[in-house]
């Protein structure tokens, strides 16, 4: 057997606890331990005792477990449970972090349509994104990828309804279609991070275009509110009392508004001011244009663009390269990405939210278009010399008013008066495409089934109207009368307009009336599709009646400081 160096039979305690050996290679050069030179500064005795063992055998005794050199002391022990604390720690982080994990941010390295923002691709032609393959090829070779425009979006171009997300009401869902909340992941990221949102909200759908839940995507960001389509105001509307009625809306939804703006985009009104709070509030953040669908992005963004043109060429050259318009829900698919400003700081347009209680949810895309105002609004009021019944004789002669009638507007709302006051008026504000009919309320099922799909439009045609699913919510409402001398409140059917309940017209001057009405209560009962969704809210002072009987609120100093300014 040959024989061991010394280092592997001495242990710890046998050597002093100061000796030092420079090289380990020295102890396997030599084949007898007894010819390695080492001093030791112990006591002679205990160096006696070290050669006794080694002459009476090579091989020391088994030692007991957790004593020889092999086993771990204490500070390995100690090192040990260490490391396996911090192991521990950094999986438990890593398990939280999965958990409350941020919603990553949508690459805008990935190649997408300029008119939509849908992924380019070249498999699927009925999908969004489509591009033909040469083109696509051709675009890529010169890095103009940027400058594609997908089938689908040169379809919308031309007037098609293409419809492209799923999930709400009659859309049906299928491989080229995409979910309404995949739309809602893509703009989960915004509220952790820095950025700037213009929110848009529809004036004629104020409340179903508002997204209640908007804190959920924009987070602590500040907003900038923009109203878009004032100029479908009725004439003689005194902008003055629609800012400050938004203003008293939108305070009680305690949002970070930082300012209020009333725009139009077709004829560009108050776009200006949005242009230079954007400027002023960007502060090097990216700007995020937000709101539900079909709400006014798109038409907004290029009047943006065209106004910031005058002064900035970096907007001049995006106003080429624009996001499609189109009347169809769900027009832009992804995040678009706009190089506006010169200063840094991108503009983005964003997927419109849908919303499964807006009209839009529930009607056929090809009548989509019929939901959308085109000119003024005019209201129509009921009662009145031109009242349309089912057998289409006037309703005028009616001494009992409106009780025991029945309005439909369209096909797609149903009124009936239950309990009103003789001189009680309802006003109808929306898109004139939706003719309103009234018609004895022991006689409205059977005008309804007769007549749907035909006079009450929408759905049009008997085949949409065979498969309607008819107006299954009923919602009952009892108004109470606060002040005759102004509408009692305005009731607004979300994604279609509103209708504005007066006591007492102007023509009824009789103290017996307006006592009698004082101490009254109006009741109606209204009926919609079921996700359809109704709100009673304070009346919307529209027209030249309007500034006749709007009331400012008297505010507080606090109140002054932290509201909002609306500009036009």
């Amino acid at each position: 057997m040959a024989p061991k160096t010394l280092s592997s039979f001495l242990s710890p305690f046998t050597l002093p606890y100061h000796l030092t050996i420079p090289n380990t290679k020295l102890l396997n050069l030599h084949s007898k331990s007894t010819l390695i030179l080492c001093r030791f500064s112990q006591p002679q005795k205990t160096h006696q005792k070290a050669t006794v063992s080694e002459t009476q055998s090579l091989d020391p005794p088994p030692e007991p477990d957790g004593i020889g050199a092999a086993a771990p002391t204490p500070g390995d022990r100690f090192l040990e449970r260490h490391r396996s604390f911090e192991t521990a720690k950094v999986l438990l982080k890593e398990k939280k972090k999965k958990k409350k994990e941020k919603p990553v941010k949508v690459s805008t390295n990935v190649a997408c349509c300029y008119g939509c923002g849908a992924p380019l691709q070249t498999s699927e032609p009925d999908a969004p994104g489509y591009s033909d393959p040469e083109t696509y090829a051709l675009k890529k070779k010169h890095h103009q990828l940027k400058t594609v425009i997908c089938g689908r979006c040169k379809l919308l171009s031309h007037g098609h309804m293409i419809t492209a997300v799923g999930g709400n009401g009659g859309y049906s869902g299928g491989k080229q279609f995409i979910m309404a909340e995949q739309l809602r992941e893509k703009l989960a990221h915004l509220r952790h991070e820095r950025a700037l949102i213009v929110k848009l909200v529809d004036i004629v759908d104020f409340n179903g275009s508002f997204l209640a839940r908007v804190r959920d995507l924009a987070g602590a960001n500040p907003i900038i509110l923009v109203i878009t389509k004032v100029d479908l105001l009725p004439k003689g509307t005194d902008f003055n009392c629609i800012g400050d009625w938004v203003v008293e809306a939108t305070a009680k939804k305690k949002l970070n508004v930082i300012s209020v703006h009333l725009t139009s985009s077709k004829s560009l009104v108050g776009v200006t001011g949005v242009a230079s709070e954007i400027q002023k509030e960007k502060k090097g953040r990216d700007v995020y244009v937000l709101g539900s669908a079909n709400v006014g992005k798109s038409a907004f963004i290029s009047a943006l663009l065209k106004m910031m043109a005058e002064n900035d060429p970096v907007a001049a050259s995006a106003q080429k390269y624009k996001p499609i318009q189109s009347a169809v829900p769900g027009t832009t698919l992804g995040p678009i990405q706009i190089n506006a400003f010169l200063g840094g700081g991108k503009l983005y347009d964003t997927p419109g939210v849908h919303l499964h209680h807006r009209q839009a949810a529930v009607v056929h895309s090809e009548d989509l278009p019929a939901l959308a105002p085109q000119s003024r609004l005019r209201g129509q009021s009921f009662p009145n010399s031109q009242v349309s019944s089912g057998n289409g004789t006037a309703g005028n002669d009616n001494s009992n008013g409106l009780n025991g009638y029945s309005i439909f507007w369209g096909g797609l709302v149903r009124v009936d008066v239950l309990k009103v006051l003789p001189e009680t008026r309802l006003t109808f504000y929306g898109p004139k495409s939706l003719q309103i009919h009234m018609v004895p309320s022991d006689k409205a099922d059977e005008f309804y089934q007769k007549e749907l799909g035909v006079l009450l439009t929408p759905p049009t045609g008997k085949q949409r109207a065979d498969e309607w699913r008819g107006l299954e919510t009923e919602r009952q409402l009892q108004i109470k009368i606060e002040d005759v001398e102004r509408p009692a409140c305005d009731v607004a059917i979300s994604g279609l307009g509103w209708i504005t309940v007066e006591p007492l017209c102007k023509s009824s001057t009789s103290s017996d009336s307006r006592t009698e009405a004082t101490a009254g209560e109006l009741h109606l009962a209204v009926h919609v599709p079921k996700p359809v969704e109704i709100f009673v809210r304070p009346p919307l002072p529209v027209g030249k009646s309007g500034a006749e009987w709007y009331q400012y609120r008297e505010l507080t100093e606090k109140e002054e400081e932290v509201r909002p300014k609306w500009h036009f």
